[in-house]
């Protein structure tokens, strides 16, 4: 069982691994933007993949023979665990508290995990194992005193770090209000109280050697247990990353696209009217989010400008054209005001007109940065430049 689940885990904890690793290198060469919790995540991730690889037999009996001593792969593997539990809740602290307390916290965490690994190298040179038992160490070895207190120093710390985790993570993840980093404490829950069937079993092995019954039934379920609640466990660090990383890649696809959508509107009124434009545009793309911004905010500029230039008849003629009754109100007043701004543009070269109406969308609530965005947008689906446009009065050129 643990050959036929360990390889699933491995490459889970390896694919986290690699995609951390960006951050990591980031991180070395500029550490202003160094994030602990990532880096703290991405050792996470390569100390399970070690575990994980160290525990298959294969491996686990070469190890055996560079070394030169029969079983080492198990220290290995579970003092890679032992580091795991650490780095685990250096993570959950780096979210969930100042920064000061959690790189305290994390000092005080791995000061015991590495406690805990020398422990447990002690108790296990004490050992004096005959055979290796890739499948069956823990249950061959449970009726020697000395293996006894390694796997209670070793299971009591498995069962204390997966309760902590369980009891900490449920906690937050009502708390925090990011819903992908809630859904992700909550799947490391369930992956840590799962996990604890490994921890129970591993330990009714020692009771059973005392009283005089035997757990091996069990066995294949303890693999089970451990790997299934570490995978959870694993892929609930990993939804948060993940979820991030496609948000941000979702977010420049849809600025670039509103950034283009808006280019024949922005460049028929700043055409027109050019103390509107701020600062020259960058097109660059790290700086696409304030040209988008930027953009709307010279849209709207225009606006203003052009307000002395609509004609009351031309919007209760583009109201009347518009008032289609499939066509939703925000669309229908988008419409309305991009044909008032066409109208507008040719207007401007007549002069004002004598009782200006209003734009069809000063009646709508756009109180947020995004929301103004998206009805510019809609009204700039909507716009036609006209054909033949009015000249600017004033010469072209960003306005500083």
């Amino acid at each position: 069982m643990k050959d036929i689940l360990h390889p699933l885990c491995l490459f889970i904890a390896g694919t986290g691994f690699l995609l951390l690793l960006r951050d990591l290198r980031t991180g070395w060469r500029n550490p202003d933007q160094r994030d602990p919790a990532l880096i703290a995540l991405a050792f996470t991730y390569l100390c399970s993949a070690l575990s994980y690889v160290i525990s298959m037999t294969p491996v686990w009996v070469r190890i055996d023979g560079v070394f030169g001593v029969t079983n080492i792969a198990v220290p290995l593997a579970q003092s890679f665990v032992v580091l795991v539990f650490g780095l685990q809740a250096s993570v959950l602290a780096f979210w969930t508290k100042p920064p000061a307390d959690a790189a305290r916290r994390t000092r005080w965490l791995l000061a015991g995990s590495f406690s805990v690994i020398v422990m447990m190298a002690a108790l296990f040179a004490m050992l004096t194992p005959v055979s290796q038992r890739p499948t069956d160490f823990t249950l061959y070895y449970a009726h020697d005193p000395a293996f006894q207190a390694y796997l209670l120093l070793y299971m009591g710390t498995y069962t204390v770090a997966e309760i902590y985790l369980a009891r900490v993570c449920w906690k937050y993840a009502g708390e925090i209000t990011d819903r992908w980093i809630s859904r992700g404490l909550r799947l490391i829950a369930v992956g840590a109280v799962i996990t604890l069937g490994y921890s129970g079993i591993r330990l009714s092995a020692i009771l059973g050697a005392e009283i005089g019954f035997s757990v091996r039934p069990l066995e294949p379920y303890a693999w089970i247990c451990g790997d299934v609640g570490a995978t959870l466990t694993q892929i609930g660090y990993f939804i948060p990353i993940v979820a991030s990383t496609f948000l941000v890649a979702r977010r420049s696809r849809d600025e670039r696209q509103q950034h283009q959508e808006l280019e024949s509107l922005w460049r028929t009124v700043s055409a027109v009217e050019p103390g509107i434009v701020l600062v020259e545009p960058t097109h660059n793309v790290s700086d696409l989010s304030f040209d988008l911004y930027r953009r709307v905010v010279e849209i709207r500029d225009a606006q203003i400008a052009l307000r002395p230039y609509l004609d009351p008849d031309v919007r209760a003629s583009a109201e009347m054209q518009r008032a289609a009754w499939w066509r939703p109100r925000k669309h229908r007043l988008a419409a309305v005001t991009a044909d008032q701004i066409r109208a507008a543009l040719l207007q401007r070269h007549h002069g004002p007109v004598e009782h200006p109406a209003s734009y069809a969308d000063a009646a709508l609530n756009t109180p947020t940065t995004q929301e103004d965005l998206r009805h510019l947008v809609r009204v700039a689906r909507y716009f036609t430049a006209p054909s033949t446009m009015p000249k600017a009065e004033t010469a072209s050129g960003a306005r500083t």
